[in-house]
């Protein structure tokens, strides 16, 4: 028989067995899990559900409604009137879909700016679906007018193809394309043009296939407006010069009759070594460039893009946009509103702008090699620009030279 101490002691673990129970009742009917943040999986179908949203809107609108917050940090204060543009094809999909993620995770994740993609042919559901997936602002589709990517009237078609045969024999690059002619002229003279960017007032120029190496923690749009600022760029380097033999000539014809429209101040120094006799072929890379709008609007950059339209130069030669953007910002804009870009490490094939200093490179978290950086090589133009602007080389650039 059991004794009285072992009935005590029975009866004391029964209590607290019974005990034990109630609390755990009492805890579950009145506990409410913590709002926790959504894993992947639930962004995923988030940004799904906006692709969806996209196709459900008029199509005439051009305009996607603004896709889900995901777990990135806004910044605060009042952004800029702004937003990137693309040229891209359908088939680019992937290749800017690559891209959209560098400038998204490295920028526009903090500010939502808005993205405008333009293309001569109509852009299909996958690419408007994919895109406005990942891009956290709102996203635009354009269709570029005939007359903005096609032969102008004055232009003698058996010329520009004897031009194109000719320049194809010599191995030229894109010597004998004509959509690339098309592009160039269009990127010199149409973009800022399009109905859909008319209301923006600066730009981010973004290609297919680019790389972001560095966190860029400021609003680059915002430093344009507050520090006056018309034209920036990260690399710069030398025009092949087959590609342009008498660009020089026809702005020298400019300048000419239009002696109004030279800026004081300008940054001819960069472009010419001889005070204006000879172009030196220099050029700001224009598959990377942040600008303002109203610059290409105005009336002197007008004149010099008619001026160079009107001599044919994009197809009996194969004048390009950079260095058209280049020799424009150079002339018409003081020097004091271009912008190098150093904290913005960038890649486009096959050049890379790596910031120089191992100091910035920690400080903005770059992935960059430093050895790839082209700004000191000989190719380079950018030596040419801190000499002109008087700016002192950042620390570590001798040890980048070739």
């Amino acid at each position: 028989m059991p004794t009285p101490q072992n009935t005590r002691t029975l009866r004391f673990a029964l209590l607290a067995f019974f005990s034990l129970i109630v609390l755990y009742k009492i805890y579950t009917s009145s506990y409410k899990p913590k709002a926790t943040l959504p894993d992947v999986s639930d962004i995923q179908r988030q940004q799904l559900e906006a692709a969806k949203n996209y196709l459900s809107t008029p199509a005439d609108t051009g305009i996607t409604p603004k896709p889900p917050t995901t777990l990135s940090e806004t910044y605060p204060g009042e952004r800029a009137n702004a937003t990137f543009v693309t040229l891209a094809r359908n088939v680019d999909v992937w290749e800017i879909a690559k891209s959209i993620r560098q400038v998204e995770d490295r920028f526009n994740r903090k500010f939502h700016y808005d993205w405008v993609f333009l293309n001569d042919k109509p852009f299909n559901d996958e690419f408007k679906k994919v895109t406005t997936a990942l891009v956290s602002g709102k996203t635009k589709y354009g269709l570029i007018p005939e007359k903005h990517w096609s032969f102008p009237p004055h232009i003698d078609q058996e010329k520009a193809k004897k031009a194109r045969e000719a320049m194809h024999a010599k191995g030229i690059i894109y010597g004998d394309s004509i959509s690339y002619r098309h592009m160039c002229r269009f990127e010199s003279g149409f973009f800022f043009q399009q109905e859909l960017l008319l209301d923006y007032e600066y730009y981010w120029r973004v290609e297919p296939s680019i790389k972001l190496y560095c966190d860029i923690d400021y609003d680059v749009f915002k430093f344009m407006k507050d520090n006056n600022k018309k034209y920036g760029f990260t690399l710069s380097l030398y025009e092949y010069i087959e590609t342009i033999p008498t660009l020089w000539d026809s702005t020298k014809a400019f300048m000419k009759e239009h002696p109004e429209h030279i800026a004081k101040n300008n940054a001819m120094q960069f472009i010419s070594d001889d005070g204006g006799e000879k172009y030196n072929r220099c050029h700001f890379w224009s598959n990377f460039e942040v600008g303002d709008l109203n610059f290409w609007r105005g009336q002197a950059y007008t004149d010099y893009f008619n001026k160079l339209d009107k001599d044919g130069g994009f197809f009996y030669e194969r004048w390009g946009d950079a260095p058209v953007h280049s020799i424009a910002a150079s002339l018409l804009l003081p020097k004091d509103q271009l912008h190098f870009f150093n904290d913005i490490g960038y890649y486009h094939v096959p050049f890379t702008h790596c910031p120089t200093s191992e100091e910035d490179r920690i400080k903005l978290k770059c992935s960059c090699e430093p050895k790839k950086n082209f700004d000191w090589k000989g190719y380079s133009c950018t030596t040419r620009f801190f000499d002109m602007m008087g700016l002192e080389k950042p620390k570590g650039w001798e040890t980048q030279l070739d």
